[in-house]
């Protein structure tokens, strides 16, 4: 089972999941999405807290009451850290979670240390957490499925995106090809005066078109 949380610390309200025990936390290792960003505290046993990031939002660009919020969340689900004042929690994206065949179950390395971020909790904020809790769902997922599903849709996203841009592709060449047309037919009709004619006066030119 997987428990859901809405925060409202982000507009619009973003999405918060963990596992319910280890044995979940291993699919979601596997089958988490690689723009999810994965939450623990760093050095000891705490839940796998995940946040799905709107489609506006970017790892860079996390506002810093969503951040809190998923560190108490974390801090809360942890038997020893919940205990504690002055956690350091570590996150990261999906994509870069790491899972040999030699780890125990729960246990998750990194592709790239340089890319894991912390954050500070000097303590538990009841206040955050209880707001978190009202809002908490638990459901059975099919991860499997859920997976085909986001796959489908990215890939129709890319295709719809690719269309778009090769439609303004040639919209653009087509535009082109009218610009330079116009000014080849400018050319045709240009003049170019001879330096050594000599200069008509107003008279002679009216004499030269009788």
């Amino acid at each position: 089972m997987v428990l859901f949380f809405t925060s409202t610390a982000a507009d619009p309200p973003a999405m918060v999941y963990m596992g319910k025990d280890k044995v979940e936390n291993e699919d979601l290792i596997k089958y988490a999405w690689p723009q999810d960003v994965w939450f623990h505290v760093d050095k000891l046993s705490s839940a796998h807290v995940y946040l799905r990031m709107p489609p506006t939002m970017t790892w860079d660009s996390i506002p810093q009451a969503l951040l809190t919020d998923c560190a108490q969340l974390v801090k809360a689900n942890s038997i020893e850290g919940n205990k504690k004042d002055n956690l350091t929690i570590i996150y990261t994206l999906g994509s870069n979670l790491k899972k040999s065949g030699d780890m125990a179950v729960g246990q998750v390395s990194f592709h790239s240390d340089k890319q894991v971020k912390k954050v500070h909790v000097p303590k538990r904020e009841n206040i955050i957490v209880n707001r978190l809790n009202k809002t908490k769902v638990e459901k059975e997922v099919d991860h499997e499925q859920e997976r085909v599903d986001r796959i489908k849709k990215e890939n129709s996203e890319k295709r719809a995106t690719a269309a778009q841009n090769k439609k303004a592709e040639a919209e653009l060449a087509k535009t082109r090809e009218a610009e330079k047309a116009a000014r080849s037919y400018d050319l045709l009709f240009e003049v170019e005066e001879d330096p050594d004619a000599p200069k008509l006066t107003g008279k002679a030119i009216e004499e030269d078109f009788m």
